[in-house]
């Protein structure tokens, strides 16, 4: 009998994974370099950015010709279907978009602030006088997979999006979720590149990609336990039954 309980404290042993706080708790350790915590969050415009561009001023007609709207035509009374959008641009493998007027002007690879300055510079004062401009990226969506509750696509309105806020989108990560070693996977220069981040660091908060851009995936690892609960599992069964036989043999042979 003895055998037989201490057979069986052993397999809940080894089919049991213990999760300490120390594994789980986000910014535990290392302390926080003030000089290298900043708010300032730039968006870079990249290739396949559907771009939402509004021009305004006091002079409404003279705007006119850059805010387009988008419609639909009926192909049997070429009337306009449904309500007017904006019209939207697309950044082309060459960084371009193909602006009213103006034709192709290179916007990929800059920042807001210097998109803006550049549309600006294009417009006044031969076009435009004092124009007022507001560039939105349609289509900012970022990717959150891997050990987490609920991993998907997810849409930003506002294209200002924290990794912490991608994994509160996502639900969290589960508790087999590695902390320690989170992938990011970013473009840059037509390149893709890899950042680590551990979120069990204080670290986290000056991180490169802190802040999201768009279309970067997050990449949440499964920890050992886990990878290894999952290897068994097919084998359970049959480990369950050979050690059954087992204690069936000590027993018979211990009369």
């Amino acid at each position: 009998m003895i055998r037989v309980k201490i057979t069986i404290l052993f397999l809940i042993l080894i089919t049991t994974s213990c999760v300490s706080n120390k594994d789980i708790a986000y910014f535990q350790f290392d302390e926080i370099e003030q000089s290298k915590v900043s708010n300032k969050f730039e968006t870079i415009f990249k290739p396949d950015d559907l771009l939402q561009i509004t021009v305004s001023s006091d002079d409404i007609e003279a705007t006119k010709p850059f805010n387009l709207p988008a419609v639909t035509f009926a192909t049997t009374t070429n009337s306009v279907v449904g309500t007017p959008q904006q019209q939207s641009y697309l950044i082309d493998s060459m960084g371009e978009i193909d602006f009213p007027v103006l034709g192709k002007l290179k916007l990929g690879g800059l920042s807001r602030e210097a998109a803006l300055k550049l549309l600006k510079g294009k417009l006044s004062p031969d076009y435009v006088a004092y124009p007022t401009i507001n560039i939105k990226i349609a289509n900012f969506k970022i990717t959150v997979y891997g050990d987490v509750k609920n991993p998907g696509t997810f849409t930003i309105p506002n294209e200002r999006v924290s990794i912490l806020d991608a994994i509160g989108l996502a639900g969290d990560l589960n508790i087999s979720g590695k902390r320690d070693n989170v992938l990011v996977i970013r473009e840059e220069d037509n390149k893709k590149v890899k950042y680590t981040v551990n979120l069990l660091s204080n670290k986290t908060l000056t991180s490169p990609v802190f802040y999201l851009q768009q279309n970067d995936v997050v990449y949440v690892e499964h920890n050992n336990a886990r990878i290894q609960s999952a290897s068994s599992n097919s084998n359970t069964s049959l480990f369950i039954s050979v050690t059954g036989l087992i204690i069936t043999i000590v027993s018979l042979l211990t009369r």
